[in-house]
Protein backbone atom coordinates (compact mmCIF):
# COMPACT_ATOMS: atom_id res chain seq x y z
CA UNK A 1 0.00 0.00 0.00
CA UNK A 2 1.30 3.45 -0.94
CA UNK A 3 2.35 5.87 1.73
CA UNK A 4 0.01 8.84 2.04
CA UNK A 5 1.24 12.40 2.40
CA UNK A 6 -1.06 15.34 3.02
CA UNK A 7 0.34 18.60 1.70
CA UNK A 8 -1.04 21.94 2.88
CA UNK A 9 0.49 24.53 0.57
CA UNK A 10 -1.05 27.68 -0.94
CA UNK A 11 1.34 28.07 -3.87
CA UNK A 12 -0.05 25.92 -6.72
CA UNK A 13 3.33 25.50 -8.48
CA UNK A 14 5.03 24.28 -5.32
CA UNK A 15 2.13 21.97 -4.49
CA UNK A 16 2.27 20.45 -7.98
CA UNK A 17 6.05 20.02 -7.82
CA UNK A 18 5.83 18.23 -4.46
CA UNK A 19 2.95 16.08 -5.68
CA UNK A 20 5.04 15.09 -8.70
CA UNK A 21 8.18 14.34 -6.65
CA UNK A 22 6.41 12.21 -4.10
CA UNK A 23 4.12 10.57 -6.66
CA UNK A 24 7.17 9.47 -8.63
CA UNK A 25 8.47 7.94 -5.39
CA UNK A 26 5.26 5.94 -4.93
CA UNK A 27 3.36 8.23 -2.55
CA UNK A 28 -0.30 9.14 -2.71
CA UNK A 29 -0.52 12.92 -2.14
CA UNK A 30 -3.57 14.86 -1.00
CA UNK A 31 -3.38 18.65 -1.15
CA UNK A 32 -5.15 21.55 0.53
CA UNK A 33 -4.56 25.23 -0.34
CA UNK A 34 -5.10 26.75 3.12
CA UNK A 35 -5.06 26.05 6.84
CA UNK A 36 -8.78 26.48 7.45
CA UNK A 37 -9.85 22.85 6.86
CA UNK A 38 -6.47 21.33 7.68
CA UNK A 39 -7.23 19.77 11.07
CA UNK A 40 -10.48 18.20 9.89
CA UNK A 41 -8.83 16.87 6.73
CA UNK A 42 -5.89 15.38 8.65
CA UNK A 43 -8.16 13.66 11.16
CA UNK A 44 -10.33 12.28 8.36
CA UNK A 45 -7.57 11.15 5.98
CA UNK A 46 -5.05 9.96 8.61
CA UNK A 47 -1.98 10.50 6.39
CA UNK A 48 1.41 8.93 7.11
CA UNK A 49 3.07 12.34 6.76
CA UNK A 50 1.91 15.96 6.90
CA UNK A 51 3.79 18.54 4.84
CA UNK A 52 2.75 21.93 6.12
CA UNK A 53 3.59 25.39 4.83
CA UNK A 54 4.33 27.92 7.56
CA UNK A 55 2.46 30.83 5.97
CA UNK A 56 -1.03 29.86 4.86
CA UNK A 57 -4.21 31.81 4.22
CA UNK A 58 -6.94 31.46 6.82
CA UNK A 59 -4.82 29.81 9.48
CA UNK A 60 -1.05 29.62 9.76
CA UNK A 61 0.86 26.37 9.62
CA UNK A 62 1.98 26.99 13.21
CA UNK A 63 -1.61 27.26 14.41
CA UNK A 64 -2.54 24.07 12.58
CA UNK A 65 0.49 22.24 13.96
CA UNK A 66 -0.14 23.36 17.55
CA UNK A 67 -3.74 22.12 17.32
CA UNK A 68 -2.68 18.76 15.88
CA UNK A 69 -0.01 18.27 18.54
CA UNK A 70 -2.56 19.02 21.28
CA UNK A 71 -4.83 16.20 20.06
CA UNK A 72 -3.77 12.68 21.16
CA UNK A 73 -5.07 11.24 17.85
CA UNK A 74 -2.72 13.38 15.76
CA UNK A 75 0.05 14.22 18.23
CA UNK A 76 2.52 11.66 16.81
CA UNK A 77 1.92 12.45 13.11
CA UNK A 78 5.26 13.20 11.41
CA UNK A 79 5.25 16.83 10.22
CA UNK A 80 7.61 18.43 7.72
CA UNK A 81 7.26 22.22 7.94
CA UNK A 82 8.06 24.29 4.85
CA UNK A 83 8.69 27.99 4.57
CA UNK A 84 9.93 30.46 2.03
CA UNK A 85 11.46 32.47 4.85
CA UNK A 86 14.12 30.09 6.32
CA UNK A 87 14.94 32.56 9.10
CA UNK A 88 16.11 31.33 12.48
CA UNK A 89 13.04 32.57 14.33
CA UNK A 90 10.75 30.67 11.92
CA UNK A 91 12.76 27.50 12.45
CA UNK A 92 12.59 27.97 16.22
CA UNK A 93 8.82 28.63 16.15
CA UNK A 94 8.27 25.48 14.05
CA UNK A 95 10.37 23.40 16.46
CA UNK A 96 8.53 24.80 19.48
CA UNK A 97 5.18 24.01 17.83
CA UNK A 98 6.28 20.42 17.31
CA UNK A 99 7.54 20.14 13.74
CA UNK A 100 9.67 17.04 13.19
CA UNK A 101 11.66 18.66 10.40
CA UNK A 102 11.92 22.17 8.95
CA UNK A 103 12.85 22.82 5.32
CA UNK A 104 13.29 26.17 3.57
CA UNK A 105 12.14 26.73 0.00
CA UNK A 106 13.67 26.27 -2.46
CA UNK A 107 14.86 22.80 -1.58
CA UNK A 108 16.67 20.05 -3.41
CA UNK A 109 14.32 17.45 -4.89
CA UNK A 110 16.43 14.55 -3.67
CA UNK A 111 16.75 16.09 -0.20
CA UNK A 112 12.98 16.58 0.01
CA UNK A 113 12.14 12.98 -0.96
CA UNK A 114 14.81 11.66 1.42
CA UNK A 115 13.34 13.76 4.25
CA UNK A 116 9.82 12.46 3.57
CA UNK A 117 11.05 8.86 3.56
CA UNK A 118 13.04 9.36 6.76
CA UNK A 119 10.06 10.84 8.61
CA UNK A 120 7.93 7.76 7.96
CA UNK A 121 10.76 5.29 8.45
CA UNK A 122 10.83 4.17 4.81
Amino acid sequence: MARHAMLIEDEPNIAEAIRFLLGRDGWQVTTLPDGVQAETAVRSARPDLLILDLMLPGRSGLEVLEALRADPETAALPVLMLTAKGQGRDRLAAQEAGADLFMAKPFSNAEFVAAARALVGA
